[in-house]
């Protein structure tokens, strides 16, 4: 985590820039994990979940869209 120069003020963009980016690795994070957990006890037990293919793929398509639409709003604010 990146320090702050001042006081976490909500409303600064810089407050916002990191909140946002912290959120989308969060998002990834939790995707990887509990995707990685479905595929191990699915092959620990055999199992053939056909819930678990469609879940995972409307979910990275969220990730997906997430991710884009927070490198999109960076470089917004980069560029002049």
């Amino acid at each position: 985590m990146p320090k702050l120069s001042r006081p976490p003020d909500p409303q600064d963009p810089e407050y916002q820039q990191t909140e946002q980016n912290v959120n989308a690795v969060l998002h990834t994070m939790i995707f990887a994990a509990i995707a990685t957990g479905i595929w191990f006890f699915q092959e620990l037990y055999r199992a053939d979940w056909a819930w678990s293919a469609p879940v995972l793929s409307w979910w990275s398509v969220g990730l997906f869209g997430h991710t884009h639409i927070v490198i999109w709003r960076d470089r917004r604010r980069v560029t002049p």
